[in-house]
């Protein structure tokens, strides 16, 4: 087993992001393993392992599509890529679904990041579209196995930072006007779910209030050197580390939408491949 450094801290100028501070606030043990020592452990997150890679899998390629697609590939074209049965379903929900963004300029797989303290916070898009000076609009898609609540996602740290991010350092998105929170709103897009999306609204009031959790919660990352095992176990059973705890050898079986994992950013699929990869 490999040893780590029980004096470590988080390095200055460390990028933060919403996996991490998610991590940290699931596990502060977990993130001191994954982002400042950067280990990798075999116990696999999820059983069974072969449907949790295949999830993963459809996911990317999933996200890829819709990405393709808002780049102005033909969608005849882009179809033929849907080649499984979940996927062609989450491809035809898309299509069915009215998205009419004719007034809006697009950023697609946008990504921006702002100072914060001596570390930087960093935020991915999958879609932002804004109307200049009227609205701007934050779209995420997911692909959840079942639908979570809407007062489970509102306290996710991406709800949290994608918004504020969007309001701080946006402007270069709208002719270089600063995007007020009052003209923010969030949308998660399930693709199982096509039509019950949640969406949340932003104002100023909630982003003062989210900035200064997130400087909160980076400050006292930053200064720790003590990053303990959470005291919900249930949260290990879906955790890389666990053996490495002591709190089990096999991970747990996915059965419910808190469960549901984020593709890993990580994770990469040739895209140019796509056509060959069968399940």
């Amino acid at each position: 087993m490999p040893s780590i450094n029980l004096n470590s801290k988080t390095p200055k100028g460390f990028s933060f992001s919403q996996s991490s501070l998610q991590e940290y606030s699931d596990c502060p043990r977990r993130f001191r393993l994954r982002y400042i020592e950067q280990l990798h452990w075999p116990a696999l997150e999820t059983e069974p392992v072969l449907e949790n890679e295949r999830r993963q899998v459809e996911g990317k390629i999933f996200h890829r599509l819709i990405q393709q697609h808002l780049l102005g590939l033909p969608i005849d074209k882009l179809s033929r890529l849907a080649n499984t049965p979940k996927l062609n379903l989450w491809w035809k929900n898309f299509q069915l679904t009215e998205l009419d963004l004719s007034d809006y300029t697009q950023s697609i797989e946008a990504t921006l990041s702002c100072p914060i303290g001596d570390h930087r916070l960093i935020a991915k898009y999958d879609l932002i579209a804004i109307k200049p000076l009227q609205k701007a609009m934050i779209f995420d898609w997911k692909t959840y196995a079942k639908r979570p609540r809407d007062e489970w996602m509102v306290t996710r740290w991406q709800t949290r930072i994608y918004r504020a991010i969007l309001a701080k350092a946006g402007a270069h998105l709208n002719n270089d006007h600063s995007i007020e929170p009052e003209q923010i709103e969030m949308i998660y897009w399930y693709a199982d779910f096509p039509s019950d999306p949640t969406r949340f609204t932003y104002n100023t009031e909630q982003f003062t209030r989210d900035w200064s959790l997130i400087e909160k919660v980076v400050n006292e990352i930053s200064f720790t050197k003590e990053f303990p095992m959470t005291d919900d176990e249930n949260t290990c059973r879906f955790c890389a580390y666990l053996s490495y705890c002591a709190r089990g050898q096999q991970a747990g079986i996915l059965d419910g939408p808190e469960e549901e994992f984020e593709s890993d950013p990580t994770f990469d699929v040739n895209f140019e491949q796509l056509g060959e990869i069968e399940f």
